[in-house]
């Protein structure tokens, strides 16, 4: 009988839980203790682009990072000086760290010095990449 009272209990604090995440998921946002971090070349492994850099961090079995790589690549393209970067976060895991990268695939928009200026973790819309290049250039 207790296990009845439970699953609905259960049921009720994953909702809470699911929906404001759901919302977040892939939505660009401005975090505080992202200011004042700046990558280069060194820590990217590639050359920032004129504009902007988008940074993924993907992983190897991550089915939205296939996605984001194609919209960050669509993106890149139709810009021009911008320059997508994309890093395996299992092999830079002292990038991951000090970032504060949770999960993949995430997404940092860099303006042209390298400062973070937007981050979206999940699989971001064409629509709200384009917007948080606004920021940066």
């Amino acid at each position: 009988m207790a296990g009845l009272v439970m699953c609905p209990g259960a049921l009720a604090a994953a909702r809470v839980h699911g929906v404001p995440h759901e919302r977040r998921n892939g939505r660009t946002r401005v975090r505080g203790r992202d200011d004042g971090k700046q990558l280069g070349a060194a820590e990217l492994g590639g050359e920032l682009g004129e504009r902007a850099t988008l940074v993924q961090f993907s992983s190897a079995f991550c089915a939205p990072c296939r996605a984001t790589r194609r919209v960050l690549g669509e993106v890149a393209a139709m810009v021009p000086g911008v320059t997508h970067v994309e890093i395996d976060a299992e092999a830079r895991l002292d990038l991951v760290r000090a970032l504060g990268i949770l999960r993949t695939p995430t997404v940092l928009v860099l303006d042209s010095a390298g400062r973070v200026v937007r981050r979206a973790a999940g699989q971001p819309r064409k629509a709200d990449v384009i917007a948080a290049l606004g920021e940066a250039v």
